[in-house]
């Protein structure tokens, strides 16, 4: 038992030497190739195995012989592990360099094709969290262009929209101020008009950039859907009696929400006049609010005879209007923009589908606790 005790003990110190070394080797070296750091783990493992056989055959007084065996046995065993860890090296460097190729080209802007060819468990894993990477850049740029195109849209759309007002309120201002307006009650009647779509277009440009800004401050309170459809309605009801439209509100559940009353007002509000200017005269405007599985539905079912299905998925882009919506009372664009971003903050989702005759408008929200 001491004889095999003493063995162990010597056999460890040799080792633990070489294994120190190692270690040191390996700090010199750590910013060199992974090639040469597993040539030293595989020189260490053999030099510990020696340097632990090497000790203890001094130890117990072994014969130049079998010594001379002993060290040949493990400088074969060495030659093996050198060649087998630099074979191994060389593969692993192989690999990280075509993932790295690979890696570089979606950087560049292009998709990520992982290499082909076996690969170990770890490169797998990194190849499929590059793949990964990659559909989620790829979804980024398309978001990018496709914001950047709206605010082209917006800039050259609102561009348009206040050249033609301040036009018309400089040209009758100086007809007021030469004195040759046939009626100077209408001319002001008229300005009065265009002041107020330019201040509301300002307000919806105020409105949108607080909303992307993320500065949009939210007050909720818990009422119910039938009030806050009912108020909608009745601020809605002089522009529709005025463009001949009706409303119904029949289909409205008291359901409870908690939202912030003013916004989602306006969220009905800018639905609700985007409807009626788009439904013909004799038209019907329907709101309806339903209790669902993911939460309470509002929707506004116009009778604009439908949008095309390649512009259902722009309908909520910033500056986006359908190409019949370039008049002045359309509006710079900025509605369902900004009935989006107020839907989205209350953690809920706008959508929009065709429907027999018109299109259907969905805000849902989620019901209160």
């Amino acid at each position: 038992m001491r004889d095999a005790l003493l063995i162990a003990l010597f056999a460890f110190l040799g080792a633990t030497t070489a294994g120190v070394l190692g270690a040191g080797v390996l700090l010199l070296i750590r910013r060199r190739s992974l090639t040469a750091h597993l040539a030293v783990v595989a020189a260490v493992a053999v030099a510990a195995m020696l340097a632990g056989t090497l000790a203890v055959a001094r130890a117990m007084f072994l014969s130049a012989h079998d010594l001379s065996v002993v060290t040949t046995v493990v400088a074969m065993a060495a030659v093996v592990s050198l060649v087998t860890a630099l074979l191994l090296g060389r593969w692993v460097v192989a690999r990280s360099r075509e993932l790295a190729m690979a890696a570089r080209s979606f950087g560049d802007g292009g998709d990520f094709a992982a290499p082909d060819g076996p690969a170990a468990a770890e490169f797998a894993a990194l190849s499929r969290e590059l793949e990964a990477t990659s559909v989620k850049l790829a979804e980024s740029r398309d978001r990018e262009r496709a914001l950047e195109s709206s605010r082209r849209e917006l800039v050259a759309w609102i561009s348009h929209d206040l050249r033609t007002p301040l036009a018309g309120l400089r040209a009758m201002a100086e007809a007021l101020e030469d004195g040759v307006a046939a009626d100077p009650d209408r001319y002001l009647e008229q300005i009065r008009t265009e002041v107020e779509r330019l201040n509301e277009m300002v307000g919806d440009l105020f409105e949108l950039s607080r909303i992307h800004a993320g500065a949009l401050s939210l007050s909720p309170a818990r009422m119910s859907v039938y009030d806050l459809v009912g108020d909608a309605l009745a601020g809605a009801d002089p522009l529709a009696r005025e463009h001949g439209v009706r409303l119904v509100g029949d289909a409205v559940e008291p359901v409870p929400v908690e939202v912030d009353g003013r916004e989602m007002s306006r969220v009905l509000g800018n639905l609700l006049v985007n409807a009626i200017r788009r439904t013909p005269a004799d038209g019907t405007v329907a709101v309806s609010a339903r209790r669902s599985g993911e939460g309470v539905v509002l929707s506004v079912t116009d009778g604009c005879g439908g949008i095309p299905e390649e512009d259902l998925p722009r309908v909520f882009d910033t500056g986006w209007r359908g190409s019949h919506a370039r008049t002045p009372p359309s509006g710079a664009g900025l509605g369902l923009a900004i009935v989006r971003g107020i839907v989205e903050a209350h953690r809920g989702r706008a959508a929009v589908r065709n429907v027999e005759g018109g299109c259907r408008f969905e805000v849902t929200l989620p019901v209160a606790g």
